[in-house]
């Protein structure tokens, strides 16, 4: 196997990997060329590096790396990029990871590497680890928070009947009340036609929020989310969805569908009509809808916040590979 390294962002485009993202199972959209390329356009700041391993003339394997002020990072960020890695088929899982880490070792102007977003339960972390130290690099693995998760069952009905009795009667009871208070209470979701318009009430909603929440969507922040609805909302992998009551978007919510899961990305809800807890009562929808879908997944991505874990999460360790040449 050999390592094909650029720094040429049109290879986003020209050797995109999608390939590579559908043969791995631990993949996630943050993965995807589509993602990564968005992410370089928004907020890319170092230098660039598209790592591809190949064998026998095709691509097993690829990263995207970004370097800058000598720290050599994973290409994306804690903010909007949960996951972050290689991704190839398990097969050639340890010695691409060998073959990744040896390049990147052989890479200048490089002296910390701060590699994130790698999920505990996965094997590409431990195979990362093992190609770096025998490229000569010092090997720490650190955490890098958590990421609740939910298994979901077939039914609705089955998730809130496996769900502790507390929690399964305090999303009922936050549903009855909303509904009590509203009875025209349902969800909607953006579509082409009206994407610009809803993200200006999410962006509104956010802006109300308090503390560091409401910080959040900068103008640079806004632009990333509103490129994301117009890159990714048309095959159904970007959703918006509202709680509307009375003729109002009270509760609003940003997410990926990636295969058989529901990726919850971004929320706000309005703070007047917290007294009935619209944005509590919109996650469990969403929960119903991901389960009416098919999906088996409900990820609440990272952020160990408690009321992930008011819906059944479980949390999910996410670690970060630290290195430093000796």
């Amino acid at each position: 196997m050999t390592v094909e390294w650029t720094e040429d962002p049109t290879a986003f485009v020209t050797r995109e990997w999608s390939s590579l993202v559908d043969a791995d199972p631990q993949a996630s959209v943050f993965h995807t060329p589509r993602f990564l390329k968005l992410y370089w356009e928004e907020f890319g700041a170092g230098r660039l590096g598209l790592a591809f391993v190949v064998r026998d003339g095709v691509d097993v394997a690829t990263s995207a790396f970004e370097l800058g002020d000598g720290v050599l990072t994973w290409l994306g960020g804690f903010d909007v990029t949960d996951y972050m890695g290689p991704v190839g088929p398990s097969e050639h899982r340890e010695v691409a990871a060998a073959e990744l880490m040896g390049a990147a070792a052989a890479t200048e102007d490089w002296t910390e590497a701060d590699l994130a977003g790698l999920p505990a339960d996965g094997s590409w972390i431990a195979a990362l680890a093992g190609g770096a130290h025998r490229a000569g690099l010092a090997v720490r693995i650190a955490e890098d928070g958590v990421a609740p998760f939910l298994e979901l069952p077939r039914t609705y009905q089955g998730y809130l009947a496996g769900l502790p009795s507390r929690l399964r009667h305090e999303i009922r009871r936050k549903d009855r009340r909303m509904r009590e208070a509203f009875p025209d209470t349902r969800v909607v979701d953006a579509t082409p036609d009206t994407v610009g318009e809803d993200l200006d009430r999410f962006v509104e909603l956010h802006l109300a929020s308090v503390g560091q929440k409401g910080r959040f969507m900068v103008p640079g922040m806004e632009l990333f989310f509103r490129r994301a609805g117009d890159e990714l909302l048309d095959d159904g992998t970007f959703r918006l969805a509202f709680l509307e009551a009375g003729g109002e978007k009270l509760a609003g919510a940003i997410g990926f569908r990636f295969r058989d899961r529901f990726l919850l990305y971004n929320s706000a809800y309005d703070h007047e009509r917290a007294g009935l807890s619209p944005g509590m009562v919109l996650v469990s929808e969403l929960i119903r809808s991901a389960i009416d879908e098919g999906r088996t997944g409900f990820d609440m991505l990272k952020g160990d916040l408690g009321y992930k874990y008011r819906f059944g999460a479980r949390p999910r360790r996410v670690c970060r590979l630290l290195l430093s040449r000796h």
